[in-house]
């Protein structure tokens, strides 16, 4: 066989049950809907957790650790948004567990209105959580990543709604936007150390954030332009981070996978 011939026969090694056994996944906004409904299975998989949560998710904190437990979960308040914040965070994650292999990125934050009547600090506020906060997690995962020279892989909770116009979504959309971007410099710079970088994009999800936003006739209008005709759960969303954080996902990166039940191909 020369050397420009390759054997069909050879198999990477995907493994079907997606086992995520020793490996380390932290989960930025790691008590919201989408990232317990992750958490749940990661868990399942075999994952050690390290939560990062904002300071006003105390209580909800006591509640996801009844259900967690301690043995291979840690909880650490972190705001995502500050710099020295999230360097302490990470560290702590080293200390703790030796490793990152897997970083969830899920904090999100959204207020709908008409971009004329955005104000300043709302647009401020949208960009800190939706995409300051990733990159500052994503460079601090990324760091520690390289450093221990095993790869890993990164997800990025984006929104259909950086892909398309939705009215009252000015700042959101731009804040989505603009880690759809981000993710696809991060891919192409951090391949050579094998960490995947990629995002996935929802349409409405049913956590007590997206089921307040899109209640009543507005949510009914909204499900009409879903060719599936609802919005999605979870565990939906969750399914896939696992698959993206496993090893059947590889040779996927810069990707953005959405979950719009059709929204987009109109």
């Amino acid at each position: 066989m020369n050397d420009k011939q390759y054997d069909v026969n050879l198999r990477y090694g995907v493994d079907p049950s997606q086992s995520l056994a020793g490996k380390v996944a932290v989960v930025a906004g790691g008590l919201g809907g989408i990232a317990m409904a992750a958490n749940r299975m990661l868990l399942g998989k075999g994952a050690a957790l390290a939560l990062l949560y904002p300071a006003f998710d105390r209580g909800v904190k006591e509640t996801a650790a009844a259900e967690l437990g301690d043995e291979r979960v840690s909880y650490i308040e972190c705001d995502v948004s500050d710099p020295d914040q999230v360097t302490r965070a990470f560290s702590q994650v080293e200390q703790r567990w030796g490793q990152i292999d897997i970083l969830v990125n899920c904090a999100g934050y959204v207020q709908l209105e008409p971009a004329v009547d955005t104000a300043f600090d709302q647009w401020q506020k949208h960009l800190a959580v939706n995409l300051t906060g990733p990159f500052l997690c994503s460079q601090a995962a990324a760091r520690s990543m390289i450093a221990r020279g095993k790869g890993g892989k990164i997800i990025n909770i984006a929104s259909q709604a950086a892909s398309i116009a939705i009215d009252w979504h000015c700042a959101y959309t731009s804040s989505k936007a603009g880690l759809l971007g981000m993710t696809k410099v991060m891919a192409k710079e951090w391949a050579a150390h094998r960490i995947n970088v990629n995002t996935l994009s929802p349409t409405v999800v049913l956590t007590p954030m997206g089921e307040k936003a899109w209640q009543g006739e507005k949510g009914e209008e909204m499900k009409k332009l879903i060719p599936l005709g609802r919005f999605a759960y979870t565990d939906e969303i969750a399914a896939a981070i696992v698959f993206f954080a496993s090893n059947g996902s590889d040779m996927i990166t810069g990707a953005d996978l959405m979950i719009d039940g059709g929204f987009t191909i109109w």
